[in-house]
């Protein structure tokens, strides 16, 4: 019975989040990356590992209607692709959860 209730249970995917922490490790950087033609890739790279990069992927690409996919970059660690010119709408979303502070979020591109 126990696991029937756990299954019923709506999963919150910022539980882990801390009330007034940004990320520990310094800056999240966030570019914007040509493909072919007129197609782009943003990337999210510093996010604090104690936070579920699955879960939040799950969220942005419905919230925002676009694909994405965690990538494990060899220097930086674990970066986040989405699909599309994303990046003022992903730097809102880190700083109003609460997963980044405003002035340690770096927006580049163009």
């Amino acid at each position: 019975m126990a696991n029937i209730q756990n299954l019923n249970r709506p999963r919150d995917a910022f539980e882990q989040l801390d009330d007034d922490e940004g990320t520990r490790q310094g800056f999240c950087h966030i570019r914007i990356q040509q493909r072919t033609g007129r197609k782009t890739i943003t990337t999210v790279q510093g996010i604090a590992p104690e936070y579920d990069l699955k879960k939040i992927v799950r969220y942005l690409k419905k919230e925002y209607n676009c694909n994405g996919t965690i990538v494990q970059h060899p220097e930086y660690g674990e970066v986040m692709q989405l699909t599309g010119d994303q990046r003022q709408q992903i730097k809102e979303f880190l700083c109003k959860v609460g997963i980044v502070k405003e002035e340690n979020c770096k927006v580049h591109g163009f």
